[in-house]
């Protein structure tokens, strides 16, 4: 059962003039992020729901994510992210539906399990479940450079 829009991710140019802007202007709340994320980012969150900044050098253009060898497995995408409360049962349905993932399923290293599909314009899509489960072993997440 899909849970909610839990959060999505912006593109910025500048990551502490967004910071100021969403934290001191807005009056965000400034969350952590998992310790495997290398790339530079902040995440803030207004009641219930959250907002992800990518620092734009650290990412791929808009449509150069789809490029051979870059992929949503960086996590370093615009994008919306679903929460769901049974990751296996939401892939089962999309693939009924004709959808298969682009990418994943992934651990995120903070006890959030993941994967990416496209909708029919090609937005990168993320449905995620908390698992709670212990991924001291998760891979870094780390900067895509050209």
């Amino acid at each position: 059962m899909l849970l909610g829009i839990q959060h999505s991710a912006l593109v910025v140019s500048d990551l502490e003039r967004s910071r100021r802007f969403y934290g001191e202007a807005l009056g965000m709340e400034e969350l952590e992020r998992p310790k495997t994320f290398t790339f530079r980012g902040a995440w803030f969150r207004a009641g219930g729901q959250e907002l992800h900044l990518l620092l734009a050098e650290d990412t791929t253009s808009p449509a150069g994510w789809k490029e051979p060898g870059r992929s949503a497995l960086t996590g370093l995408a615009a994008h919306v992210a679903l929460e769901v409360d049974d990751l296996d049962g939401a892939r089962a349905k999309l693939e009924r539906h004709g959808v298969g993932l682009f990418t994943g399923p992934l651990e995120r290293g903070d006890g959030i399990v993941q994967f990416y599909v496209l909708d029919p314009d090609d937005h990168l899509i993320e449905l995620f479940e908390r698992t709670g489960d212990d991924q001291s072993g998760a891979a870094e997440r780390a900067p895509v450079r050209g």
